[in-house]
């Protein structure tokens, strides 16, 4: 039998005085940035996907519980020179907030809640409840960009299992046609929420269990792999049972239901098989910190851990102080967005509607759709345009799409793509995509080629992290964050096809989109000038 060491606490360990010199630290990345926090936690509680993370602080806590004992072994040694990293994530924080970017704010608001502990307590301690300190990760909601890849992994393994089962299925995009009726894989049939909430549960399960890296980092890997083939699975089973049963099984609320029995079983079995390799009687996490290859430092007088401290809390407000140094987004007048003027070629405005199809952009601050023509080829043109950006309002979001994938009515059936032409000798990148629907259901459907831009800071890109930095260097440098983003579509059966249609309209027109755009934005920044000055004169 194996007998756990539990090592006693070092006499003249200065933890009474040195733990609130790490609250302090802490309680200054909370305020802060509480903003950020209310945002993680407002999307744990309405997003199912994330629910898990309400229990990631809990179990941080008891994980730091369980190695009390060897962290009063661990003499604390404050380590300054991890105020640099510290400093670094401040500064990315700063740039998330300026462009609106969770994902970001919120990694960087952790990373320093972790950093805090190697700042203050030393590299020692820190190692003690490293594990902890990188669960606590768990508690960032992020993952919804494997969105699209996890539902066309899903299609595929649902159309091959379905053609070996002697089923015939006609795929276009994420849509399905067997037989007996029409399917469509949305992000509910991603799979995403059992992969992440598996790959949190496998984390903690092989650190429990197991004392061996190698079999620590096989359960993780197994625990990612797992729920990925479960929900593709899964898919197929629920197609399988209404194509049998004739639409009147796993339909409906069954469809959720199958799903998460399915997924607890394989989990579950997944869990009880991992646990006939565990070893938990192993004495590896209870060893004396002493015993570590860490370095050996000398015991630091109280002062120096206060220093490092304060200076770790002064580097952690200091976005903020550059946040109101940099100031709000002067609110200035609604943009007004007119009608393209001086169309070249033969392109002239038209009052025929190209589709009755708008894309899914939410909160923009002005739209307009128009319809130009030429030599009997029609092409439509949506912008929408941003002002005063914020987490609610803002050109780059998840929840921006050229279609949803619950609309009734349309579809993305050709995958986001990206086509390049060449306009005034530079190369332009467009993300591309095909869209199927109708006006109304029972009309007859309609295919639209359709190509999609960003105009932020004065440039174009298709991207959605070069749109993020863009947006973030110009709030830098005070230059406001007026952006927009430019959709063109044409139906399929034009003469010549979408793609040539799109690329002579482009060609010979989207220079004086961007000139409109950039009219737009300046009339805005005269205009607040205008009144700043008008002011300046009131009050002298």
């Amino acid at each position: 039998m194996t007998i756990a060491l539990r090592a006693p606490a070092i006499p003249g360990t200065p933890w009474r005085q040195v733990l609130p010199a790490l609250l302090l630290v802490l309680g200054a990345v909370l305020v802060a940035y509480r903003d950020t926090a209310v945002a993680m936690v407002t999307i744990w509680s309405r997003s199912d996907t994330f629910a898990h993370a309400f229990l990631v602080p809990p179990i941080v806590l008891w994980l730091v519980w369980r190695q009390r004992d060897a962290l009063a072994s661990a003499r604390p040694q404050p380590c300054a020179w991890m105020l640099l990293p510290m400093a670094g994530l401040a500064f990315v924080w700063l740039l998330g907030d300026l462009a609106s970017v969770n994902s970001v704010t919120q990694l960087a608001m952790t990373a320093l809640l972790a950093l805090a502990v190697p700042a203050v307590l030393g590299l020692r301690a820190a190692r003690v409840i490293l594990f902890p300190l990188g669960f606590l990760f768990f508690a960032v909601p992020i993952g919804e960009f494997l969105l699209p890849q996890l539902m066309a992994w899903t299609a595929d393994f649902t159309v091959l299992a379905l053609r070996t089962s002697g089923i015939p299925v006609y795929r276009e995009g994420n849509q399905l046609v067997i037989p007996s009726g029409n399917w469509s894989v949305v992000e509910a049939c991603s799979g995403v929420r059992y992969l992440i909430a598996s790959f949190m549960v496998g984390t903690l399960f092989a650190y429990l269990n197991y004392r061996s890296a190698r079999r620590r980092w096989i359960f993780v890997g197994i625990s990612i792999v797992v729920p990925i083939v479960a929900n593709w699975v899964r898919a197929y089973l629920i197609v399988l049972l209404g194509h049998l049963s004739g639409n009147k099984l796993a339909v409906g609320a069954d469809h959720l239901i199958y799903g998460w029995l399915f997924f607890g079983l394989v989990i579950g079995a997944m869990f009880a098989i991992g646990a006939w390799w565990s070893e938990p009687d192993a004495t590896i996490d209870a060893r004396p910190a002493d015993t570590m290859a860490v370095p050996q430092f000398r015991p630091r007088r109280i002062e120096a851990f206060w220093a490092t401290a304060v200076a770790a809390a002064i580097l952690v407000i200091a976005p903020q102080l550059a946040l109101h140094a940099i100031g709000d987004v002067a609110p200035g007048a609604a943009p007004q967005l007119a009608a393209l003027n001086g169309l070249a070629g033969p392109w002239q405005s038209s009052n025929r509607a190209v589709a009755a199809w708008k894309p899914a952009f939410q909160n923009p601050s002005a739209e307009l759709t128009s319809t130009y023509t030429a030599n009997g080829r029609d092409v439509g043109v949506y912008i929408g345009y941003y002002r005063q950006q914020d987490y609610q309002r803002k050109l780059v979001s998840s929840e921006n799409e050229l279609v949803k994938s619950k609309d009734p009515l349309w579809a993305s059936i050709g995958g986001l793509g990206s086509d390049t032409l060449e306009i005034g000798g530079e190369a332009l990148t467009v993300r591309s995509a095909l869209l199927r629907g109708t006006a109304t259901p029972g009309t007859p459907e309609q295919r639209l080629g359709v190509w999609q831009l960003y105009w932020v800071g004065g440039k174009l890109t298709s991207s959605d992290h070069w749109a993020k930095a863009y947006a973030a260097t110009d709030r830098l440098l005070g230059h406001g964050d007026d952006a927009a983003v430019i959709v063109l579509y044409t139906g399929e059966e034009q003469p010549g096809g979408a793609r040539a249609v799109l690329e002579s309209f482009a060609r010979a027109n989207l220079g004086a989109i961007v000139e409109q755009l950039r009219k737009t934005r300046d009339g805005a920044q005269a205009s607040i000038a205008a009144n700043q000055s008008s002011n300046v004169i009131t009050e002298r």
